[in-house]
């Protein structure tokens, strides 16, 4: 193709990619690079009723908001997924991605099974979810000891949620096992690259099939 021929750009809807995994098994990494890389992936903001830390910005890292307003969200379907944690409430605010899927980008979501259950709930035919898996348990301990984040006793909290969460892994649209990271990246990639080219998610192509049908030769 030459530099002067226009490429053809099919108008489509936006996804939502949701990824999953086990503390240590890589999520966070491979989120990050996606982030990176992939200028049509932007990262879901969260609306919390957390305060705001001090490096944090408003509407960047969170939206923060008060416990009164987060219930006015949840009980007025403005949410498409919540949860508390440590008695502060994270979600998902529905506007911003029904407005995103609608406009053709795409959206990724670090959340674990049961935001993964609520959004598919609502959301199903927008959805790729990916899980993540160790190659072992004992290479996740290692990660887990490597990290240096936590004592020895969080780390086996973290080894027995990290159970409960990987019996969830058939509930995935997909699952990567992350024992090289950068080939676990790019089977991510590839996933994505592959959704972006389904059929029903391409409306655009009904105009540009019917023009092509109608090319005179």
């Amino acid at each position: 193709m030459s530099a002067e021929t226009p490429s053809i750009v099919i108008k489509r809807r936006g996804l939502m990619l949701v990824l999953s995994s086990p503390s240590g098994a890589g999520k966070s990494t491979i989120s990050r690079n996606l982030i990176e890389t992939d200028p049509e992936l932007k990262l879901s903001v969260s609306v919390t009723t957390r305060p705001r830390r001090g490096s944090e910005i408003d509407g960047a890292h969170y939206h923060f908001t008060s416990k009164r307003e987060f219930e006015l969200l949840r009980d007025n379907d403005a949410l498409l997924e919540w949860a508390e944690v440590h008695g502060n409430f994270y979600a998902t605010p529905r506007e911003p991605v029904e407005l995103a899927m609608s406009q053709g980008r795409d959206m990724l979501f670090d959340i674990d099974w049961q935001g993964a259950k609520q959004l598919k709930e609502k959301m199903r035919g927008d959805i790729v979810s990916i899980f993540i898996l160790p190659p072992s348990m004992g290479e996740l301990k290692a990660r887990l000891k490597r990290r240096a984040e936590d004592q020895d006793a969080v780390i086996e909290t973290r080894l027995k949620n990290a159970r409960d969460e990987i019996e969830h892994w058939g509930e995935y649209d997909y699952v990567v096992i992350n024992e090289d990271l950068n080939r676990a990246f790019a089977e991510v990639r590839a996933i994505v690259a592959a959704e972006r080219l389904r059929r029903d998610r391409r409306p655009g192509l009904f105009d540009f099939v019917s023009k092509l049908l109608d090319e005179k030769l």
